[in-house]
């Protein structure tokens, strides 16, 4: 016989808007449940920014923050005007945990455990008395004339007032961001676009990016071209993968190369010492030669380029130059070659990494038919849309999550 609950809230999906959401709506005096399919709350969550999590971008300036999420900047002013970055801070320091803002405004626990996240939102769940009942796969939405009167799981049919859907996205499959919330909105009349991933590793097959497995470089120059001819460059941090490429500079512009891959061959070029022209690294080379004169050359080779970098520069020299040469007979062409590779390392980009991989993927519910003041869907009356399922591109640095917070406390407080 299917059992029957009644509440005042339930949200579906325990990640981190679903959370923020649910503890908001408890503390607005709700009764709440949270089903979440995983076998805990927060699977994804733990595990962003590389266990780290990157909480939010600490951008206090509304208009530059709001820049950051592309076209969506003008429906995104009212909720964030409720709850924005100085509110983010305060919620976590407010709960015992301190944030430390460290390169490009990324911000972090203090802590860098993204459990720690996890843990904030399960202690005040469990204080604020809200239900949470995991390995809860609801089966079934059941809506009529614009209003959901019942989600139904497995032998469990639950009724409330409001409905809070943050399934999240199709980024990270086996954290449970599968895109069911896409299937919802669209049994439920939403108008859905489809998602792609948008903020996504490189593939690169050239086996010097791949002996740097693991390794990052802080500060590198990439450009890009199509066909041979150059698009665009960009300056950032690059980690190199068994994949290929990755790390903020290679995600936040991976849309963009993914665009590209229509228009022909692409190709890029590394620069692993973007503030040296080649004649300075010649001459950091003719200085470096003269101090260890009898030293073969492949030995020499960490000395001039950045910390990490000289087992790629050795695989890609392989064959070129003669690595055994000691220093002091290397040629002047020899060195060029050498200046040159360091300035323009060649890759060959195959292509994205998927959904798999994806940071963010974009899609979701168009904003027009969402209220973004409330987050509250305009086509079913008592069903709260946030995070991943709305329509909203979100570069990496903190920005996703901090939607994720935003969205989730404005539909709790609405709920």
């Amino acid at each position: 016989m299917t059992k029957t609950e009644s509440f005042d809230v339930i949200v579906l999906g325990g990640g981190a808007s679903g959370l923020m959401a649910a503890l908001i709506a408890a503390e607005n005096g709700r009764s709440v449940l949270v089903l979440e399919k995983n076998a805990v709350v927060g699977k994804k969550l733990s595990i962003s920014g590389g266990g780290r999590c990157n909480i939010t971008n600490a951008e206090h300036d509304l208009p530059t923050l709001l820049r950051s999420y592309g076209k969506s900047e003008h429906y995104l002013y009212s909720a964030f005007s409720q709850f924005g970055v100085s509110e983010t801070f305060a919620f976590f320091e407010s709960h015992g945990l301190p944030l430390s803002v460290q390169a490009n405004k990324r911000t972090f626990p203090k802590t860098e455990k993204a459990s720690d996240v996890v843990a904030v939102f399960e202690r005040a769940l469990d204080a604020r008395g809200v239900k949470v009942v995991p390995e809860s796969a609801v089966v079934r939405i059941v809506a009529d004339e614009g209003v959901i009167s019942e989600v139904v799981c497995k032998d469990v049919t639950y009724h409330a007032r409001s409905f809070v859907l943050a399934t999240g996205g199709a980024s990270r499959p086996e954290t449970g961001s599968t895109g069911d919330g896409f299937m919802w909105l669209k049994a439920l009349g939403h108008t859905v676009e489809e998602p792609t991933p948008s903020i996504v590793p490189l593939i690169a097959s050239d086996e010097w990016v791949h002996s740097l497995a693991g390794v990052s470089i802080q500060n590198a120059k990439i450009t890009f071209f199509v066909d041979g001819k150059k698009e665009f460059s960009k300056l950032g941090r690059i980690l190199f993968t068994h994949f290929g490429l990755s790390g903020p500079l290679i995600l936040n512009n991976s849309k963009r190369v993914g665009d590209m891959l229509h228009e022909g061959v692409i190709t890029a070029a590394v620069d692993l010492d973007p503030t040296n022209d080649i004649g300075a690294l010649e001459r950091r080379m003719v200085a470096t030669f003269d101090e260890h004169k009898n030293k073969a050359l492949k030995n020499c080779i960490a000395e001039i380029v950045p910390e990490g970098m000289a087992k790629g520069l050795l695989v890609y020299l392989e064959g070129m130059v003669d690595l055994e040469t000691k220093v002091h007979s290397v040629t002047r062409a020899t060195r060029r070659a050498i200046a040159e590779a360091i300035k323009a390392m060649p890759v060959r980009i195959e292509g994205l990494m998927g959904f798999d991989k994806a940071v963010v993927a974009d899609g979701g519910v168009i904003l027009d038919e969402v209220d973004m003041r409330t987050m509250r869907s305009k086509k079913i009356a008592n069903l709260f849309i946030t995070g991943d399922l709305l329509h909203i591109y979100r570069p990496s640095g903190g920005y996703s999550l901090q939607l994720c917070w935003t969205t989730g406390y404005v539909a709790g407080k609405n709920a």
